[in-house]
Formats: C-alpha cells, sequence, structure tokens
C-alpha cells in the first residue's frame, strides 16, 4: 500500500486494477458478438458439459436458477441454445448449443485470444506463462470455482 497521497502500490490493488479493466475491454469486445460476458460464460459452460441441467449451471455459477432461466431466455431467443427434455428426468431440462451457438463460441474463442494478446501485450510468452501460473495459484488458494468468474454471483441482485 502507498503512503498517503501515493497511488495504492500492493499486488491485490494491481490484480484488481487490472482485473476491472480487462473485464470492461472483454465486454466491449463481446458486444461485437451481440452478447454479453455472462451469456458467454454460460455459452461455455454448456459446450463444455452438453447436456447438462439448469440446476447444475446455476449451482457453478453460484447464482439462483431463476437467474439463469433468465440467461438462457435470452440465448434461446438469440438461437444460440436449445432446451432438451432431460434423459432421466423429463422434467428437468438438458442443456445444448445450436450450429449456430457453436459456431459464435469459435468466433468468441478466437475474441478471447485476441483479448488476451492485448491485455497481456506487455510480456513475452514466458513471462505470460509465469503470471498465469503464479494467478492460478493465488485462484485456487482463495477457493475459486475453475473457469467461473466471481462476477457471476452479482447477477440478479438489486443495485442500492
Amino acid at each position: 500500500m502507498g503512503s498517503p497521497g501515493q497511488p495504492p502500490q500492493g499486488a491485490a490493488f494491481l490484480i484488481a486494477q487490472v482485473g476491472a479493466h480487462a473485464a470492461g475491454r472483454f465486454a466491449e469486445r463481446v458486444e461485437a458478438l451481440g452478447l454479453t460476458p455472462p451469456e458467454v460464460g454460460l455459452l461455455r459452460m454448456i459446450a463444455g458439459a452438453p447436456g447438462r441441467s439448469q440446476q447444475s449451471v446455476a449451482a457453478d455459477m453460484g447464482v439462483v436458477p431463476s437467474r439463469v432461466v433468465a440467461i438462457l431466455d435470452l440465448l434461446d431467443h438469440k438461437g444460440l441454445v436449445e432446451r432438451r427434455p432431460g434423459v432421466s428426468d423429463r422434467r428437468h431440462h438438458a442443456l445444448h448449443l445450436t450450429d449456430e451457438g457453436r459456431q459464435v463460441l469459435m468466433e468468441m474463442r478466437q475474441l478471447a485470444r485476441a483479448h488476451d494478446d492485448d491485455v497481456c501485450a506487455a510480456l513475452d510468452p514466458q513471462e505470460r506463462a509465469q503470471l498465469a501460473g503464479l494467478l492460478q495459484r493465488i485462484a485456487d488458494q482463495q477457493g475459486l470455482t475453475p473457469g467461473v468468474h466471481p462476477g457471476y454471483r452479482q447477477l440478479g441482485r438489486r443495485k442500492r
């Protein structure tokens, strides 16, 4: 931490500063695809485990199922996901990407690589790998769910 009148210097502040900047830039980039970061995250989660239930996605995201349903409704309306009757319990929907959803996800992956390259442009490949390893150790120690942005927990909360 800096002294009075000095900018903060701690690693936690810098992680938060770069993280907020990167999240904002990412949101701007995915907006070009007509998506929001939570929608992208949900597409990625469905692609990683096709056929999973809305409830399991909500649990992984750390949000109430009704919030996932609202995002799924948007993605369904955009033609990117489909809900199929569950195999073992037809009351539960199995989530799958449509062909268009898979295409958007491929575009999203290219966009994410470009975003990573832009945010980490000041580092050489070895430094990037080292930074990623260090940040992964911090994420693991803090008990963060791999691949799930903690900002999802804010979805649907009332602003005060």
